[in-house]
């Protein structure tokens, strides 16, 4: 029986129950979406019996969330909690399997604890925690020999200068307490990077700490003291990114990810850096040799290869991350797969060395694939085709048919190979664990899939060989059948260029193909990310939805999941193509689902989505409201006030020039004369605009990209949205915006969050953002309590506006294949 037969059985046997139980269902409410357990970081245990994961529960009342640790059997079956203090996270099991460590959060420094496993009831004993380290600890894991861990904590550099552990402890103990005491809080920086995304960096950083475990802990090691790293954060920043450290298999040698460039702030140049632990007085030993970021690194099980992720230039944040491997014995570095043409998010070794799992978007979902060093194969394991679900309640079924459509991450193989598991999540489900059986199932090509058979190092291909699915947690199971969570639908169209895009839509609940919906269309951030079918709890498009509205979204260029090139294209050019394809995407949805006002829609967006919002008010008058959150206004003032300059000094680079007849005309959409240009920025130096204070706007890649310069536009009332916190885009920009809509007399309002950083994460925060964003789109597009009274009137409006198309026009372009 073929899997599209299964999958089919599947869903004629469920199609009755949830005929008879959608009567009962309701639209998702912001309570609901907070009840929430949210599941995520599975480990299989040693012997392939449980699967230990974490849950974070979220209280509105008390306006906080708990982590606690979980598990269930590898097999199926209930699920269970095994820890229940203050909060606990990160858990590990040792590889001996008789412990279990987590890290233990307190009233002071979080802790790093150790239980022991009961293996045949899935429990833990009383937890010890470790005390060697004052400060706070983290991220430990333990060495393949369960005789050592590896974890970090931050240290003032000057105190790793000493020789033993507890002089350098006491020394950041004594800073500690006279910081504290200090009625001073003034700082003196001598360097940039001063403070990075929510925080003041101040004096410690992270450092790499080695705990003996055998003898109970009390001699740690620092492994990378300012004598090696200098003043460099080890492992670097990351924001749930892969680890930055690993143990080789015979817990000898460690390999850790730093930067040493000298200006921090400016460059990506991560390295990964190999340590013998096993030797007195070892020098760390650079290994990576790319110009951009190196980080990952993974030990094959038979300690042949150390693999890691890296991007080929430097400052570029955004970078195809591709995957590395170097041969342990000889130093020889090689590509894995370097016509595969998307990121390589995240990897995990089989048992046997033999292959590689790894995490890559594609095309709005996050697929698993796997890749054969023996015959060097490549193939995609997980299901990936969207638009096949016909059933409201076919994912919450998911043991019995494979994914249509999804998100995966934080891969985890068993030790006998014959398991992976991982999370996922749709657009109508938040993260639960699942295993995919690894033994080959079912192979098949199948050409109208949008998985393409493509070469990789000769006769390799890529083969569609699906694992078995089944899901182990279901704590959310009981909320999510009271819901009525409409599916997404994707669309493609033709783009800036006529290069295909693809955009999705998702209906209103209780939808009725005879009315007409007002629109909230949302526009992603990064600008390197992707809309997908996959969960949220900042901007979710169900909850979005739930009030009446159809959310429409557009992968434009920059997205990820097409191809680099479809990355790069939104570089030096934020408010070009990436316009472009929004407007057109747009105009192509209005046309074909006949159940749209577009006479009522809103635009919505954060990070550069937030930009993009300041873009379309300043470029467009079609929109009825905008909310724009963290967004850019004004380039050239950012770039003074942001501490990751490499993205500045990258994103404002000029483009490059193009052959004659080889230009894209969607230039004239930007209100200016620039070059032709042909979608590459300049590779060979930084953006810094003091070199362009005296060049005309289209010859000045920070004011041709300001929506600043265009502000005298503006007429559509906006939202604007900023936090204190956010050092990415400071608070500044939302100033600067939400003074001149007062100046301008357009209608304006501030919301404004003295606590959060780039993200709203604290609930009741997040209760007032979907609140105050909810009744700015209700009101001027009649909604919620204004649907009695109509949308409001807009003083500044002349009518319907200019729809934004420029010499390429905006029509709905058909796809030849789909016809849509």
């Amino acid at each position: 029986m073929t899997m599209l037969v299964r999958f089919a059985m599947a869903v004629c046997v469920l199609g009755g129950v949830a005929g008879a139980q959608s009567v009962h269902k309701r639209p998702m409410t912001f309570a609901d979406l907070q009840a929430m357990k949210r599941v995520s970081d599975p480990q299989i245990s040693p012997s392939g019996k449980w699967v230990m994961f974490s849950v974070t529960d979220v209280s509105l009342e008390k306006n906080s969330k708990v982590n606690h640790l979980w598990v269930v059997p590898l097999a199926g079956g209930a699920e269970k909690q095994i820890t229940s203090g203050a909060g606990e996270s990160n858990g590990r099991f040792s590889p001996d399997g008789r412990f279990v460590s987590f890290t233990n959060t307190t009233d002071g420094p979080s802790r790093i604890a150790i239980a022991p496993w009961d293996e045949k009831n899935g429990t833990v004993g009383s937890a010890h925690m470790m005390t060697a380290v004052s400060g706070d600890a983290d991220g430990a894991i333990w060495s393949p020999d369960s005789h050592h861990l590896l974890l970090t904590t931050a240290v003032y550099p000057e105190c790793s200068d000493k020789p033993k552990w507890a002089d350098e402890d006491a020394c950041n103990k004594a800073k500690d307490e006279a910081a504290a005491k200090n009625p001073v809080k003034a700082q003196v920086f001598d360097h940039l990077l001063y403070r990075h995304w929510n925080a003041f960096t101040g004096e410690k950083r992270s450092h790499v700490i080695l705990i003996d475990f055998l003898t109970g802990g009390p001699n740690p090691r620092d492994l990378t003291p300012r004598s090696a790293v200098g003043d460099a954060e080890t492992p670097t920043f990351s924001l749930g990114g892969p680890l930055g450290y690993a143990w080789a298999p015979d817990s000898k040698e460690i390999a850790y990810v730093t930067n040493l460039d000298a200006v921090k702030a400016t460059s990506t140049n991560n390295d990964v850096f190999t340590l013998r632990v096993d030797e007195a007085g070892a020098v760390a030993k650079k290994v990576s040799t790319a110009a951009g970021s190196d980080d990952g690194p993974q030990y094959s099980p038979d300690g042949k290869w150390l693999a890691w992720r890296s991007q080929a230039r430097n400052g570029f944040e955004s970078d195809k991350f591709r995957l590395m491997v170097m041969d342990r014995t000889s130093g020889a570095i090689k590509d894995l797969m370097p016509k595969f043409d998307n990121w390589v998010d995240e990897f995990v070794w089989g048992p046997k060395s033999n292959s590689i799992y790894f995490a890559a978007p594609q095309a709005g979902t996050e697929q698993i694939y796997e890749f054969s060093l023996t015959d060097r194969t490549l193939s995609i394991r997980t299901e990936g085709v969207r638009g096949e679900e016909t059933d409201d309640d076919i994912d919450l079924a998911r043991d019995q048919n494979h994914s249509q459509g999804a998100e995966f991450g934080s891969l985890t193989v068993s030790s006998d190979g014959h398991w992976v598991a991982a999370t996922m999540m749709t657009l109508r489900a938040p993260s639960d664990v699942i295993t995919l059986q690894s033994e080959d199932r079912e192979e098949y090509d199948d050409t109208s899939t949008p998985i393409v058979r493509r070469s990789f190092d000769g006769p390799a291909t890529v083969r569609r060989v699906i694992f078995e699915e089944r899901r182990l947690t279901h704590l959310n199971d009981a909320l999510l059948t009271q819901l009525e969570l409409p599916r997404m639908e994707e669309f493609t169209f033709g783009g800036a260029a006529k290069t295909w895009v693809e955009g999705f839509i998702l209906r209103p609940p209780n939808f009725d193909p005879a009315k007409k919906y007002p629109v909230k269309f949302l526009m992603h951030g990064g600008p390197q990310t992707a809309w997908g079918d996959s969960w949220s709890y900042r901007w979710n498009w169900e909850l979005l939805a739930a009030d009446g509205y159809v959310v429409i979204g557009v992968n434009r260029r920059g997205s990820t999941g097409y191809g680099q090139k479809f990355v790069d294209e939104v570089s030096g050019d934020w408010g070009g193509k990436a316009f472009v394809d929004l407007m057109k995407g747009l105009d192509y949805a209005e046309a074909k689902y006949s159940f749209i006002d577009k006479n009522r829609e809103c635009a919505l967006g954060a990070s550069y989505g937030g930009f993009m919002a300041n873009w379309v008010l300043t470029h467009t008058d079609r929109f009825k409201c905008i909310v724009t959150h963290d967004g850019l206004y004004n380039a050239e003032s950012a770039f003074g006030s942001t501490e990751e300059l490499w993205f500045n000094e990258w994103e404002f680079r000029p483009l490059q020039a193009a052959p004659v007849g080889k230009a894209d005309s969607s230039a004239a959409l930007r209100n200016d004369n620039q070059r032709v240009a042909n979608g590459e920025v300049e590779q060979t130096r930084p953006a810094y605009p003091w070199d362009y204070f005296d060049k005309p706007t289209a010859e000045n890649p920070f004011r041709k990209n300001s929506p600043m310069l265009y502000i005298k536009n503006a007429h559509t009332p906006t939202l604007v949205v900023h936090s204190q916190r956010d050092y990415r885009l400071d608070v500044s920009e939302g100033f600067q915006l939400f003074t001149a809509l007062q100046l301008l007399h357009v209608p304006s309002k501030m919301l404004y969050f003295p606590d959060e950083g780039h993200w709203v994460l604290k609930p009741q925060n997040s209760q007032l953002w979907y609140e105050t964003v909810d009744d700015w789109c209700d009101r001027w597009l009649g909604m919620g309590k204004y649907a009695g009274v109509g949308p409001a009137v807009n003083p500044m409006s002349k009518g319907p506006g200019p729809r934004a198309q420029g010499p390429e026009g905006a029509k709905a372009v058909a796809h030849p294949k789909s016809g849509k």
